[in-house]
């Protein structure tokens, strides 16, 4: 009998969860092949996404520097990871991305080095921002993917790409994070 009641009891207990991840914390390389993370510059929120020069979401680069230079006075980092997870559409290095993303779009903000985002080979920060842990799981279905991370790294949102970055959801997310 007492070991039923132990077994009701375990059964009604509630089931520990696993810590969503810091994910600013994560280690990853800037586009220079430094290793960082991306809480390195203390920022109140991060929106990383996955990028690609010969995506038809290309030109969301613009948008995406346009909110940089809007709300980085107020500490938002906009963090773009090159990938060529999807139809090759980054097939360059690094020294070529960089290039193509500030003469084409005097990009400013931050590039990291070229990651997958999918499969077995998959980075572990997008592991990280795509597994059930980090509250919005499922698969990174293409390039310009967004997550807006808080603060203290929690993934608080996440957008499809065909979310512009001026999209009103997107902007209404990054103020309320920058709270």
């Amino acid at each position: 009998m007492r070991h039923f009641a132990l077994l009701v009891a375990l059964h009604l207990m509630p089931h520990a969860h696993a810590a969503a991840p810091d994910l600013l914390a994560v280690p990853v390389k800037d586009i220079a092949g430094q290793a960082t993370t991306l809480g390195a510059a203390k920022p109140k929120a991060v929106l990383i996404v996955n990028v690609a020069s010969a995506c038809g979401y290309t030109r969301q680069y613009a948008g995406l520097q346009a909110l940089y230079q809007a709300y980085q006075g107020k500490g938002l980092v906009v963090a773009g990871f090159p990938c060529n997870d999807f139809g090759g559409q980054e097939p360059g290095t690094e020294t070529e991305i960089r290039k193509f993303c500030s003469t084409r779009f005097n990009v400013t903000f931050p590039l990291f080095a070229k990651v997958s985002v999918q499969g077995p080979a998959a980075h572990p920060l997008f592991v990280a921002l795509t597994g059930k842990e980090a509250g919005h799981p499922g698969p990174v279905t293409w390039n310009f993917n967004k997550f807006l991370v808080s603060r203290d790294g929690k993934l608080l949102a996440r957008f499809e790409s065909d979310v512009e970055p001026d999209a009103p959801e997107l902007k209404a997310a990054i103020e309320q994070a920058l709270k």
